[in-house]
């Protein structure tokens, strides 16, 4: 289970994209998370996920 506070979210999701997977789409599908969500979710809070380098920023 991913934490609700974007804060924590990203920081947690940044983790796992550095640590453990080649993508978000490796990522979500993994931990069985809805992609467009978790984007949402931390694009409200200003990050989006740039694919050059695997992270929300």
């Amino acid at each position: 289970m991913l934490p609700q506070d974007p804060y924590m979210l990203l920081s947690v999701v940044n983790t796992k994209l550095r640590d453990e997977f080649s993508d978000l789409d490796d990522l979500c599908s993994s931990l069985d998370v809805d992609r467009g969500r978790l984007e949402e979710k931390l694009a409200q809070a200003g990050f989006t996920y740039e694919k050059s380098v695997n992270q929300f920023r």
